[in-house]
């Protein structure tokens, strides 16, 4: 069954004549939105676009279908604004506290969408630590924010999760293990550690010590991940990282999956005042539809990148 998504998706495709540069605007991967795109077209029963390596264009009945698509999507917009003109949300601002990984990884593309939906409501962005956050929400200094692991009892909007991973130097015992391997905790242990926390209560030292386990040789602790997989390429020592925060170029490191996984969400919840604000709401409301619309899981995986 088609949604806003699909139609949102196939206007952007025929903008940016390419399937990979649409996803990307969309905070989804390109197989998803091909596999999106395919769904559309079956649906239609007609061929909607002509794909090759270079350039997607629009068949002479797609091209008719995209110009509807438009039309549609504005006639949509607007009565979204007539809407929050008669609840008196179509102005206003809306403070959102996160912690920098989510900024950077999961909103950006919900954030880009909610803007043009709602071009009167300005967003103020604050980024902090986890515990700051929830300091944040709790004496409603925020609308919003973005916290770890909420319980259900808050009715968190769900933005999506991701996996903790091991970090090793190039040159260590662990990285000649093949790709595929995994690392146990306890085999990190007794390793020179840099614990890289990111601002978070939870990190490499607190996962380890809720099994039981502990570190025996913390190298140096730090709160920025750059630094850490700085120190860890030039061989200091190993680390435990969220996926999301790993770098694209990976010189001198290995990343491993642990073999028990372990994972951390990410929940978008309202603050007593947000509560009673219209423009926190229908942010919410907006956020829980594009989250529920998406068939496409919000997961970062550690797959290593290629170098050159």
């Amino acid at each position: 069954m088609m949604n806003l998504m699909h139609w949102r998706l196939l206007v952007a495709v025929a903008d940016a004549e390419n399937v990979s540069r649409a996803a990307e605007r969309y905070g989804i991967t390109q197989s998803g939105a091909s596999q999106a795109l395919t769904q559309m077209e079956e649906a239609l029963g007609v061929k909607v676009f002509v794909r090759d390596r270079r350039q997607t264009s629009a068949t002479a009945i797609g091209q008719q279908i995209i110009d509807r698509a438009r039309r549609m999507l504005a006639e949509f917009e607007s009565i979204q604004n007539l809407v929050d003109a008669s609840r008196g949300c179509h102005l206003g601002r809306i403070k959102l506290a996160s912690f920098p990984s989510v900024f950077a990884n999961l909103l950006p593309p919900l954030l880009q969408s909610f803007s043009r939906l709602h071009p009167g409501i300005e967003i103020v962005s604050l980024e902090g630590t986890d515990e700051e956050v929830e300091q944040w929400l709790a004496t409603s200094s925020v609308d919003l924010g973005v916290v770890m692991n909420p319980c259900p009892s808050r009715g968190a909007v769900l933005l999506g999760r991701d996996s903790w991973v091991a970090a090793v130097p190039a040159t260590h015992d662990l990285a000649r293990r093949s790709s595929a391997s995994t690392v146990a905790l306890k085999d990190l242990v007794d390793e020179p550690f840099i614990l890289a926390t990111g601002g978070c209560h939870l990190n490499g030292q607190s996962l380890v010590e809720r099994e039981g386990l502990k570190l025996k040789d913390i190298k140096i602790s730090v709160r920025d991940w750059t630094t850490a997989f700085a120190l860890i390429s030039e061989g200091m020592g190993i680390s435990i990282v969220p996926a999301s925060t790993l770098p694209v170029d990976r010189r001198g490191m290995r990343v491993f999956e642990l073999s028990k996984p372990i994972y951390r969400e990410f929940g978008l919840v309202c603050s007593p005042s947000g509560e009673r604000t219209p423009s926190a709401q229908a942010f919410l409301n907006e956020i829980r539809k594009s989250t529920l619309g998406s068939h496409i899981p919000m997961t970062v995986r550690s797959t290593e990148a290629k170098v050159a």
